[in-house]
């Protein structure tokens, strides 16, 4: 069966850097939205910030390379996306500037909360200011001089550092001082005459360098930054414990290729060519940038207003458990849905807590991406090792930026007794599941999550997904299968194929099942049948799946797209594609395929790029529950009628309006008032 189109009918696929930074516009127009509370506002400008700074870390030195490589071979499609992506970042950080500087700072100072951004200091708080300097901040302050053999030291990632020119009986010198940053708070607070009077620490050090300096005079200063290329180089070999050969590259990261030096304005030519020599930053792009750089440390902004925030959602308690019963029996008896950050978190946390200390309980096994700083799902797991269950944990070392973190629990769990597996080097495991098997007499008994977001109850405050508890005995044993199978550490390629019929696996069978279910649908458009697919997802790359989606347009497919980040796809007749940024971070993955009335619904860890297909072990599963099946359609055709916080993605990357014409829509507090209802309705 022919399931692709041909290579001449293929739109242009948009450029996946370029559309990253469309959806990075869209987070800094939230900042700029006069609806959007202030405090959230700051918060967006910090959201901003930590994605650009990952976006030069992660995607800045392929693009470098790429251009490289595009200049080679002639593609007149790629070779100039670095000079448009740094054409769209200079115009984003211009408006970032306005935001902050025209909008942001008047509404703070007309709520009596004055932002000392670049302005003198109130000559009545110097001494409090200065007291502050010696007693907080002076013990982390290491000045190096430039040229001489310590400076051969340089700076570490995104790290914050003023380079001070002294005049010294008229020979100059240049020194970097470093800015602690991440040692104490970036803002200092205070109060003064009824006013909160908000500083950055950067200020506070730079007023008084000169007690670092009494053999000179300070003529000039100026702060910079150094973001490296965040790589990992790892060997597959597996006779080398995976968490050790991983905390030496880590040492090795912070330390990597420089991608970008960012510095303030007023560096003279001379001073920048002096600073860039020595700190052998030659190949990076250098850029000019405000007075302050890592303003992702505005999420630590110091003022808690309630009146300046978002209305607090009281978390929905689901599910409501009759007097009595267990978690475990009330999933026994039917599928359950959890839907955070809307309902409560706590369920899981029971989910695993009821599994660790339930004499009944045999084996737990789960995978774990990204863990909680304080997880209290880990320490389930470590208590259910100590009850002599069998305890059996994916974890994967390699989520990037949470490597450390990961790192430091499977060690934790390893010495209690859980028995740690480490993916394949060049294999990241990137699904949400857990199996705990039971015995009841002479019976095994299962009963499982599987989700679209990881294990961690603190990104469940903030990022929306789906987490199903089912006890379905089909699901639940290729489940099984899938934990043997990664027990052995081999790659897919390596093991004889799984035969999986009601799990969508990566590598084994996802592609082709959503291939299948798309070509179904194009099957129905052709027999003159409605036919009509939605699906939802953080970000649409894979050309393969791209391509299968322009065929069923084409065959009359009508195809409703709800794509969070990156989307490749071009929207053209018959597909629309939605972009949704409001207060919590939308996460979920769902694939809703009509099926001639007979609707087919999957939830699941998977994005459709290159690496979730190819590269990574995702699982997504199927919906068979009625009840279930109607309230996630429901979400969807909320999330497809918002008008509010929703945004179309046209052809030039551009983020439009969706006309309000009706009723305003906006869907995340429409969802949590139909959860909200629902939940009142069953109690």
């Amino acid at each position: 069966m022919e399931t692709l189109i041909k290579q001449a009918e293929i739109p242009l696929l948009l450029n996946r850097d370029l559309s990253w930074l469309s959806f990075n516009a869209r987070v800094l127009a939230e900042a700029a939205a006069s609806a959007t509370p202030l405090l959230e506002r700051i918060k967006f400008l910090s959201i901003y910030s930590s994605n650009l700074d990952e976006f030069y870390r992660v995607r800045y030195p392929v693009l470098k390379a790429l251009k490289k490589l595009h200049k080679k071979t002639h593609d007149e499609h790629e070779k100039h996306v670095l000079e448009e992506a740094n054409q769209t970042i200079d115009r984003q950080q211009q408006q970032y500037g306005r935001i902050l500087k025209e909008t942001v700072l008047p509404a703070l100072s007309s709520n009596s909360i004055d932002f000392s951004y670049g302005q003198p200091f109130p000559p009545a708080l110097g001494a409090e200011l200065t007291h502050y300097f010696m007693t907080q901040l002076l013990g982390f302050l290491r000045p190096i001089a430039l040229g001489t053999p310590e400076a051969s030291y340089f700076p570490e990632n995104n790290l914050l550092y003023f380079l001070v020119e002294l005049n010294d009986q008229g020979n100059s010198q240049h020194f970097i001082v470093n800015i602690p940053s991440e040692q104490v708070p970036r803002f200092y607070l205070t109060k003064y005459e009824e006013r909160s009077k908000v500083f950055f620490i950067d200020d506070i050090i730079q007023e008084n360098l000169a007690v670092l300096f009494p053999q000179g005079t300070i003529t000039n200063c100026h702060s910079f930054k150094i973001t490296r290329d965040a790589e990992l180089e790892l060997d597959d070999e597996y006779s080398i414990d995976m968490a050790d050969q991983l905390e030496k590259q880590l040492l090795k990261r912070d330390q990597g290729l420089a991608t970008r030096l960012l510095y303030s304005p007023g560096m003279s030519a001379d001073v920048l060519d002096l600073l860039v020599q020595r700190l052998n930053v030659a190949h990076a792009t250098i850029v000019s940038g405000g007075r302050y750089h890592n303003l992702k440390d505005l999420a630590d902004f110091p003022i808690k207003d309630p009146k300046l925030s978002h209305k607090n959602w009281p978390k929905i308690p689901y599910p409501i458990l009759p007097k009595g019963e267990t978690l475990h029996q009330f999933i026994l008896a039917q599928d359950i849905l959890i839907n955070p950050p809307y309902q409560s978190y706590d369920s899981v946390l029971q989910f695993f807590n009821e599994a660790a200390t339930d004499a009944t309980t045999t084996e737990i096994a789960t995978t774990l991406y990204r863990v909680a700083k304080d997880s209290k799902i880990v320490n389930a797991l470590i208590t259910a090792a100590k009850n002599g269950k069998k305890v059996t944990v994916l974890v994967e070392l390699k989520a990037r930026f949470d490597e450390n973190n990961n790192i430091k629990w499977a060690k934790k769990m390893k010495t209690a007794g859980v028995a740690i597996i480490y993916s394949v080097t060049a294999l990241k495991v990137h699904a949400k599941v857990a199996l705990v098997k039971r015995k009841i007499g002479l019976r095994t008994q299962y009963t499982g999550l599987l989700a679209t977001g990881n294990f961690n109850e603190t990104t469940a405050n903030f990022y929306t997904d789906h987490i199903l508890m089912t006890a379905n005995p089909d699901l639940l044993r290729e489940l099984e299968l899938l934990f043997i199978f990664l027990a052995k550490r081999k790659k897919p390629s390596e093991h004889p194929p799984i035969n999986f019929q009601k799990l969508l696996v990566a590598q084994f069978n996802l592609q082709q099942a959503f291939l299948d279910l798309i070509q179904r649908e194009i099957q129905h458009a052709q027999s003159g049948k409605k036919a009509h697919v939605i699906i939802k997802l953080n970000n649409l790359e894979e050309e393969v799946m791209i391509r299968q989606l322009y065929k069923a347009a084409a065959a009359g497919v009508k195809i409703e797209l709800i794509i969070r980040g990156i989307c490749r796809l071009v929207p053209t007749t018959n597909i629309i594609v939605r972009r949704i940024v409001d207060r919590y971070l939308e996460h979920g993955r769902l694939f809703w395929f009509y099926n001639d009335g007979n609707e087919a619904l999957y939830l699941g860890s998977a994005d459709w790029m290159t690496r979730n297909i190819y590269r990574r072990i995702e699982v997504c599963f199927p919906i068979y529950n009625n009840q279930i099946k109607k309230q996630l359609k429901d979400l969807l055709n909320i999330q497809l009628a918002d008008n509010v916080q929703a945004t179309y993605l046209n052809q030039q990357f551009q983020n439009i309006p969706v006309e309000n014409a009706g009723t305003p829509i906006q869907s995340q507090k429409a969802i949590y008032e139909y959860l909200n209802q629902n939940h009142l309705q069953t109690t």
